[in-house]
């Protein structure tokens, strides 16, 4: 593995690879590696792009993988930057992907781990986080919160993923209309031409999946692989959607 680097000229993508290591994987019986795509204990990426994003049904692991890989990075498995806690996990119920991170292994050149682990669902605790940090710091709090949703999203995006790094996005466009999901893709251009910035991102958007130059993987329980934006049941179901809105729905309510 290359030794850390907080900056260095080299281009993204930074992570390269990133593989299950079979003696530390945990109770298969358990979460997640009860997870399909875990099982045979065979699960490994390759990254050849700034931008790689993951596609996939509800429930087949695509946040779990992202949760593993900002935990392996150092991130917490909530949101946030690096060194960032903006969630007591101590009474959690709930089950996150982060012990995945400790199965994982990976390969970087050179290893930069700087950059932002953005979850929808945690949004409203990190943005809560961080003004508290500034108002106890006698800093001005970035107060994303007094915004709109989908404005609050951009502000932040606009705000804290513009420096070199590693940048995770689990489906950053939960809040943002058609529009404002044209203005994300226009960050993640200004982000892609930097050089410096490596994007991986799970999405439902049709419209982010189409990102020029990106990585577009597919995952099932079968695993990861890489497939075309239309073959994406999310394409397919939009375009038949978009064709005969009313036949579609009538269809679809009458299956």
């Amino acid at each position: 593995m290359a030794k850390t680097s907080q900056m260095t000229r080299l281009r993204a993508p930074y992570l390269r690879r990133l593989w299950l290591d079979g003696e530390r994987l945990g109770d298969p019986s358990t979460y997640p590696f009860c997870l399909p795509i875990f099982r045979d204990a065979d699960f490994a990426m390759e990254f050849d792009r700034s931008v790689t994003i993951i596609v996939g049904e509800n429930g087949v692991g695509k946040s779990t993988i992202l949760e593993g890989i900002a935990a392996l990075a150092g991130y917490d498995e909530a949101g946030g930057g690096k060194g960032y806690r903006p969630v007591d996990h101590s009474r959690a119920v709930e089950a996150m992907g982060g012990v995945l991170g400790q199965a994982l292994r990976a390969s970087w050149l050179p290893r930069v781990t700087n950059g932002w682990f953005f979850r929808a669902e945690s949004f409203f605790s990190v943005s809560r986080y961080l003004d508290t940090a500034a108002l106890d710091a006698n800093e001005a709090p970035p107060d994303f919160l007094s915004h709109s949703h989908g404005e609050g999203f951009l502000r932040f995006f606009e705000e804290r993923c513009a420096k070199q790094g590693l940048y995770i996005f689990d489906e950053p466009e939960s809040a943002l209309s058609p529009s404002r999901q044209i203005e994300f893709l226009k960050l993640l251009q200004r982000m892609d031409r930097t050089g410096y910035c490596q994007v991986i991102m799970a999405t439902h958007s049709p419209m982010l999946m189409a990102y020029p130059g990106a990585r577009l993987l597919g995952l099932t329980k079968h695993g990861l692989a890489p497939i075309r934006l239309e073959d994406t049941q999310h394409f397919r179901l939009l375009r038949e959607f978009c064709l005969d809105p009313e036949l579609f729905l009538e269809a679809m309510l009458n299956d």
